[in-house]
């Protein structure tokens, strides 16, 4: 844990636990909950894989099927919230981001490094979410064409500590990410 005075290693300690979850799927960063609201104004959310944590760019990726109600509500308003519980380090993280989605030759290295037992999450036919006639009424053939990144770039930073005396800070690009202490 880092010093509980210390807005910056607080901060580090957050992009450690980020970097961790990119890294190690076991980790609970790895899977955090993306919230978008769709185009008809309803607030979503759902579990996805973090793909990309990297702190200089203040950006975090994720992939997805192009298809998806997903990429519907960020073509709608591009923004997203991210939600991580660590229950190990009694921390919360909070991303308030900007997305783009990057399709076609932008994606070819990230398409790469998908291993081929993964592509199959790309190109669910009928399209994720379509009604089916029962449980096991679809296929999925890896469509390189569906694979989509969505680069969110971070505008906001929430963390909550909860300990003895749990301390919470936020963090704002606007101020290059200097931090004040808020009220837990």
């Amino acid at each position: 844990m880092s010093d509980p005075g210390d807005l910056a290693a607080f901060l580090e300690e957050a992009w450690q636990l980020l970097r961790r979850g990119v890294a190690d799927s076991r980790s609970p960063a790895r899977y955090p909950t993306f919230a978008t609201v769709s185009p008809a104004g309803v607030p979503e959310a759902r579990t996805v894989a973090l793909r990309r944590a990297a702190q200089t760019e203040a950006v975090v990726e994720v992939h997805t099927d192009i298809n998806t109600p997903k990429i519907a509500a960020v073509r709608a308003s591009p923004v997203a919230a991210f939600h991580v519980w660590l229950p190990k380090s009694n921390l919360q993280i909070r991303l308030t981001t900007t997305v783009a989605i990057l399709t076609g030759d932008a994606v070819e290295e990230a398409w790469t490094r998908v291993p081929p037992a993964s592509r199959v999450s790309y190109g669910t036919v009928p399209d994720p979410g379509t009604p089916i006639e029962d449980v096991y009424a679809y296929e999925k053939p890896p469509e390189r064409a569906r694979f989509a990144v969505l680069r969110c770039t971070i505008d906001h930073i929430d963390l909550v500590h909860l300990g003895e005396r749990h301390r919470r800070a936020e963090y704002v690009r606007s101020d290059g990410w200097a931090g004040t202490w808020c009220a837990p």
